[in-house]
């Protein structure tokens, strides 16, 4: 279900409301200092201690930001906040190679009703179309079986659907799914954490994950199981976003994870593909700046 917002105490939200205009107006310490008011009135909201954590850390406060990014997650321990990945890019604690299931099922309920809005409106996102051209320069189809992993509400299911015999898309969020649901394009919808995907009976000739692996990490276990679903000449096609470090992959500060392409690389040729497109592309805007992603079609040998 989407977090919960609000601290069910009208007089701390009213406070919460005003930091919030604070903050947007540039006054982090009170913004912070108003937050913590609401703060006390409201002392198990997980979701405010997170904010006035933001608000900290804009102000330059690291140490009070990361007292606060603890608290939240002392409340709310599965971190349905995101807290965790905070503490990680503020250097408080190590990275992890994964971030809190329960966050990205509370953010992507939270989302879904603005979802494709802000994505197609406002951020000028394309991977959809760009990943479909990938997958037809390299096979038009038709596909006998195809899984949309990661699938939210149907964007590259549509499109995918004209040259599906049967299209199968599974999602964290059941907020997501319900809109996709509403599309009527999907032959089966499921609720399904990608960390730990079922094994299938069936296998899939073209399987998808698109802008889904920025939420995930580390890649290898998860295509090993998508490579478990495919049979020799399966198509596999995803994104990530592009990570020009030396690292395999790296959290950034919008929580998302970005992949470098020799990891992409390596993590594909021990699952046994083979690569047959692989291409960077501007995939969407974020605060006026373009985001660099990584397009990917790979063939199962």
């Amino acid at each position: 279900m989407p977090i919960d917002t609000s601290s069910h105490d009208s007089l701390a939200d009213r406070r919460a409301d005003f930091a919030e205009m604070l903050f947007a107006d540039g006054d982090y310490g009170a913004a912070a200092s108003l937050m913590m008011d609401a703060l006390e009135r409201a002392p198990n909201w997980s979701i405010g201690w997170l904010r006035l954590g933001e608000y900290y850390e804009a102000a330059g406060e690291m140490s009070q930001a990361v007292e606060a990014w603890n608290m939240a997650l002392k409340i709310d321990p599965s971190d349905r906040a995101g807290a965790t990945l905070k503490l990680a890019i503020a250097g408080a604690i190590p990275h992890s190679s994964r971030p809190p299931s329960a966050f990205v099922e509370a953010l992507f309920d939270q989302y879904a009703d603005r979802f494709e809005f802000s994505l197609l409106q406002k951020l000028g996102y394309r991977l959809p179309d760009l990943l479909l051209r990938a997958i037809h320069d390299i096979q038009l189809g038709p596909f006998e079986l195809a899984r949309d992993l990661g699938c939210g509400t149907g964007l590259m299911g549509e499109r995918l659907r004209p040259n599906v015999n049967r299209l199968e898309g599974f999602d964290i969020s059941a907020e997501m799914l319900r809109r996709a649901r509403a599309k009527g394009i999907y032959d089966l919808l499921t609720r399904a954490d990608l960390h730990n995907l079922r094994e299938f009976t069936t296998f899939a000739d073209l399987v998808t994950a698109t802008d889904v692996f920025n939420y995930v990490g580390a890649l290898d276990e998860i295509v090993s199981r998508i490579a478990a679903m495919q049979q020799s000449g399966g198509l596999f096609a995803f994104s990530v976003e592009r990570h020009t470090g030396i690292e395999d992959f790296a959290l950034l500060t919008s929580r998302r994870y970005a992949h470098s392409q020799p990891y992409v690389e390596r993590v594909l040729a021990s699952s046994g593909y083979d690569p047959l497109a692989m291409t960077t592309e501007t995939i969407r805007m974020d605060r006026n700046e373009p985001i660099e992603g990584i397009l990917v079609v790979a063939r199962k040998h």
